[in-house]
């Protein structure tokens, strides 16, 4: 019985051992959230003033895009900065015509505006439709002009959860739609709780077509970053705790989708986000085309800087647009039949969620 009761306890150390030293692995393997926080907050962090042309890009490197694919190419020189398109971080089969790509560069683009007039380095910011098509920003004298917006650059994220369903007063809406006034763009605020109610189940009915569709599955999952570790070795894609699901490892986070993600847990979490939410913002080009589209992102994301400067979170619902079917009725909603609407994003209240990971300096830069 003792030879017996210590070959037990032997192999239930051993079994412990094993289970903590599995534990072990897959703890390094994921990485830690304090070492990823502190990676973030390096990108985050405001460059010496007056910033270098390296600090502006950094800065504008933290402006949104689809999937956070973050597809652009920085080129410096003294009177001029570039921002091309980077088609090798395209996404096909959500934007096959490239439409969020060049959303992202004005977003980019309007980053860098705002951040170089604060360091003392004005220019004038232009869509440049020779070569590839991407953004042109010329240096010009004139000294520092100081933007509400500047502080929000580093601090603006988009925010995957349930806001706390608060009302958003008249004149905080009235000033976000004046910040976000942009020559050859039309912006639609939607407030009422029965509008909100039409858009949230069309994106219902988007997000049913797409998670049908097993292409759309196969891109989304390519973007996805699981834990920690390869959120920092990747610099990009949509890092799951970003959006308030567990770190998981390599190995089991693709599963876990597999048998998680699906139309109904989806369609219910959409739901409760729209309906927590304060209001909706549509934005659409009068000109569809990329510099009708990169108007597009320079007009949200400053509509998202001020938003953030108010104490309010935004994040993206774009179904609507994505699905083309469904964008005529869209339109038809906000009062602009026959436009094609390019963004919906939601605003209100909420909590403060990881950042995404960015790609680094000399990942963008001169390419």
């Amino acid at each position: 019985m003792r030879t017996r009761r210590n070959n037990i306890m032997i192999g239930g150390g051993v079994a412990a051992l094993a289970s903590l030293g599995a534990g072990y692995a897959a703890y390094r393997q994921m990485g830690s959230m304090a070492a990823y926080d502190a990676k973030v907050a390096a990108a985050r962090a405001e460059p010496p003033a007056p910033a270098g042309l390296r600090g502006l890009v950094q800065l504008a490197s933290l402006a949104p895009s689809g999937h956070n694919t973050q597809p652009w190419r920085f080129i410096t020189s003294e009177s001029r900065l570039d921002i091309l398109p980077d088609f090798t971080r395209r996404t096909p089969i959500v934007d096959p015509d490239d439409h969020h790509l060049f959303v992202s560069l004005g977003c980019a683009g309007e980053n860098l505006a705002i951040a170089a007039a604060e360091h003392g380095r004005p220019g004038v910011l232009r869509f440049d439709p020779a070569g590839e098509g991407g953004i042109a920003f010329e240096f010009e004298r004139g000294s520092s002009a100081r933007s509400e917006l500047f502080p929000a650059i580093a601090r603006r994220q988009s925010t995957r959860a349930e806001y706390d369903g608060t009302l958003v007063p008249a004149a905080d809406l009235r000033q976000l739609v004046a910040v976000a006034a942009i020559p050859g763009v039309d912006l639609v605020l939607v407030t009422d709780r029965s509008r909100i109610n039409q858009l949230r189940d069309l994106v219902r009915v988007g997000n049913d077509m797409q998670m049908a569709d097993p292409a759309f599955l196969r891109e989304l999952k390519s973007w996805l970053r699981f834990n920690p570790r390869e959120a920092s070795l990747r610099g990009d894609g949509l890092f799951s705790v970003a959006s308030g699901n567990p770190s998981l490892p390599n190995w089991l986070g693709p599963v876990f989708f597999d048998l998680a993600f699906n139309a109904a847990a989806e369609n219910k979490r959409y739901a409760r986000h729209i309906d927590s939410s304060a209001g909706l913002a549509i934005f659409s080009a009068h000109e569809a085309g990329p510099e009708g589209w990169v108007q597009v992102g320079r007009s949200c994301q400053r509509f998202a800087l001020k938003a953030t400067a108010l104490g309010l979170k935004t994040a993206f619902a774009n179904q609507p647009v994505e699905v083309v079917a469904l964008r005529p009725e869209l339109a038809s909603m906000i009062g602009l039949p026959g436009r094609r609407p390019d963004l919906v994003m939601r605003f209100g209240r909420g909590p403060e969620l990881p950042f995404s990971p960015r790609r680094s300096l000399e990942e963008i830069l001169g390419r």
